[in-house]
């Protein structure tokens, strides 16, 4: 529960103050302080802990806390956020036993019934009993989750794909059972061969579709289950424990659950860094490349920022811990890519509008096919009408239709994700691509936000060393940023530095400008092109800038409001704009802009206005998010067009419309297997964007 700032029901435990939200819970607290403080780490945690929060692949606005089946499709739920160890699904566990514990009666039916007169000299009146014998298993246990949630579905009025599947092979199965049992009740166009033939059965049709099906759930879920592994190997960055330096000298390795803020953690050579932090003592190079996509490892001193979960390549560190748990940049993360992959692409629309009727329709045309061809169909016409209803029912599959889009924004989010970039929707992928017009700002987003030391100018008398060392020396004392550069450079060059006497902050009564800059005042410029650049800083250091970087059009000393009004006036002009900014003054324009883009190393608000954050804060991940946007939405148009496509055309296949000109029927056994692998055939594109080139 959310707990006030300014609850009175608060505790000290350990040097710490603690709120709660009610007197109850703040007395459980105080009767077991360690269990709350200090919680044991779950050794061997199940798959899906208690309370956690499950969703649908297919309709991620159904949430609910525990496992089960989506009420609109029938599909098994998914953790929203899956476990690091969470093993095998226990549906695909499942469904691959239904579908190899009876296929061995499958492939007997089959052979039974495609051998014809062999068998029916062999065994007679007894085949039919024969064949309802090995696929009553099939059908009954291996297809039971079919009928189970195709009843669901028309209980729930939300017809899917198990209602079509659980038609076709009830219909197949509970025709030959009544051939079987009371075949007196067809009439004469029923039989085979005249008033004196016999009931055609059907039980193969029926064991090969639950088979087949079942084939097709295990084939998907396993290409579904590798859609999660960019989020997997996110949460398998993190180090499951970190070494504690105690207040009295000893050092401990403790389990990262129990690491506090204020603590102050070794990170040997070849270790990862535990948590968020900042260095206090030693240097080293931190490899971050798993996190920003920076290939370069980068050098880390005392007073340097650093991320959980990086690698720390060659020096030791000492840090202290300042963000655990839920607010580390690696679980930020995992948050912003899992919410990205459950969000619904507007390019689903249309397929959301189709879907909603498709199964409806796919009923109807099942019933004009029986009637069409049991009134003016070939002997045995009603034979004939049932095979080809049911081949309707089970090769029009909606779930294809469904999984177009999704999987296409589970993969792309979760590749873009290693390579620094995050969406926060997938609504943000498909209009990135429409891009073209891009505003920045300047401190912070075209500028790293801090002096770097360029260079030292001697008067004649003086070396540039000499300067150095007595500015440098000047300014250790202070905390001026530019101070700051100074003394960083002269220890870089290893210059021996002397102790001021005393040290005092003036305020400068006068000042009088430079003609230009001097380099050694110039911010670092980070390596991008931008075609617009609206700042808040002055107009000369914004030309200056502007001009290093071949920036066309430069606006300076631009209020927040007046970034808002330029990203509004573009608009207006018919622009797609993107506005890319890092602090709080930049929210506005990069709420209002089609795509906002937030600089990783800028403030909590610019990131929650933007829907892309580039984690590194390196412009070149605009060029990198523009790159997934192209190749997401291609992708997603070509699931949507070859589910679209292979409706389009096997329904009516599958009709039988085509008899008249071929004399073909499709047979529902082959209406099973194109079903089946649609599906997978849909998973499978997708996952081809892990191997695109961002």
């Amino acid at each position: 529960m959310t707990v006030k700032p300014d609850s009175p029901h608060r505790t000290r435990f350990e040097g710490s103050e603690y709120r709660f939200c009610s007197a109850k819970c703040l007395a459980k607290f105080q009767a077991e302080p360690h269990r709350y403080a200090h919680p044991a780490p779950a050794a061997a945690e199940p798959a899906a802990p208690p309370g956690t929060e499950y969703t649908c692949p297919m309709h991620p606005e159904v949430r609910q806390l525990g496992p089960g089946t989506c009420p609109k499709c029938g599909m098994t739920l998914e953790p929203v956020l899956p476990a690091l160890e969470e093993g095998e699904n226990p549906e695909l566990r499942d469904f691959r036993r239904r579908f190899w514990w009876p296929l061995p009666l499958t492939v007997v039916v089959t052979a039974i019934a495609m051998a014809g007169g062999t068998f029916e000299a062999l065994l007679g009146a007894a085949k039919p009993w024969i064949e309802f014998a090995l696929a009553s298993p099939v059908v009954l246990w291996g297809g039971w989750p079919f009928f189970v949630r195709g009843v669901r579905s028309v209980a729930k009025r939300s017809p899917n794909m198990w209602t079509l599947i659980g038609l076709g092979v009830a219909a197949a199965f509970g025709y030959s059972v009544v051939a079987v049992l009371a075949p007196g009740v067809f009439p004469e166009s029923f039989r085979i061969g005249g008033p004196d033939g016999h009931i055609a059965v059907y039980f193969e049709a029926a064991a090969v579709i639950v088979s087949l099906t079942l084939l097709g759930q295990v084939l998907e879920l396993k290409a579904r289950s590798e859609t999660g592994a960019a989020i997997k190997a996110l949460l398998g960055l993190a180090p499951k424990t970190a070494r504690r330096l105690n207040a009295d000298g000893t050092e401990e390795d403790i389990p990262l659950t129990h690491v506090h803020p204020g603590d102050r953690l070794r990170i040997r050579p070849g270790e990862k860094v535990p948590v968020d932090g900042a260095v206090i003592e030693g240097e080293s190079a931190v490899d971050e490349s798993m996190l920003t996509g920076e290939p370069m490892p980068v050098t880390k001193r005392a007073g340097d920022k650093v991320i959980g979960a990086t690698l720390n390549t060659s020096g030791a560190l000492v840090m202290q811990a300042e963000k655990i748990g839920s607010q580390t940049v690696l679980a930020q993360i995992v948050q912003l890519v899992a919410q990205a992959q459950r969000s619904r692409a507007p390019m689903q629309r249309m397929a959301d509008v189709v879907a909603g009727y498709f199964v409806v329709a796919v009923v109807a045309i099942a019933l004009l096919t029986f009637f069409g061809w049991g009134l003016f169909g070939p002997q045995p016409s009603w034979a004939y009408g049932l095979i080809n209803a049911v081949a309707v029912l089970i090769i029009a599959c909606p779930c294809a239709l469904g999984l177009a889009t999704p999987m296409s924004v589970m993969v792309a989010t979760g590749k873009a994700a290693t390579q620094g970039v995050l969406f926060r929707d997938a609504a943000a992928i498909e209009k990135m691509r429409k891009v073209d017009t891009l505003i920045v700002d300047k401190t912070g987003t075209l500028t790293e936000g801090r002096p770097a030391f360029h260079s030292t100018v001697a008067a004649v008398g003086w070396t540039e060393a000499e300067v150095l060392r007595i500015a440098a020396s000047l300014d250790q004392g202070s905390e001026h940023p530019l101070a700051r550069a100074i003394v960083d450079e002269a220890r870089r060059q290893g210059l021996a530095l002397a102790k001021p006497e005393t040290v005092a902050a003036l305020r400068a009564t006068h000042h009088r400008p430079p003609p230009s800059p001097p380099p050694c005042l110039m911010a670092p410029l980070r390596p991008a092109v931008s075609r617009d650049m609206a700042t808040g800083d002055g107009l000369t250091t914004a030309r200056a800038v502007g001009a290093r970087l071949g920036i066309a059009e430069v606006l300076g000393e631009v209020k927040p409001g007046d970034k808002d009004d330029l990203v509004a006036r573009l608009q207006a002009e018919g622009r797609c704009v993107a506005m890319a900014g890092d602090g709080i003054n930049d929210a506005p324009a990069l709420a209002r802009a089609d795509v906002g883009i937030a600089m990783g190393t800028g403030t909590d608000v610019a990131m929650s206005s933007a829907p892309v954050t580039l984690v590194k804060g390196d412009l070149r991940g605009i060029a990198a998010a523009r790159r997934v946007s192209v190749a997401t939405v291609r992708n997603m148009r070509q699931n949507l067009l070859f589910a679209l496509v292979y409706n389009a055309l096997g329904v009516p296949l599958a009709a039988g419309l085509l008899y008249p000109f071929t004399g073909l029927l499709l047979s529902p056994l082959i209406a099973a297997l194109a079903m089946s692998f649609s599906s997978v055939s849909v998973v499978t594109n997708a996952l081809r964007l892990n191997r695109a080139r961002l």
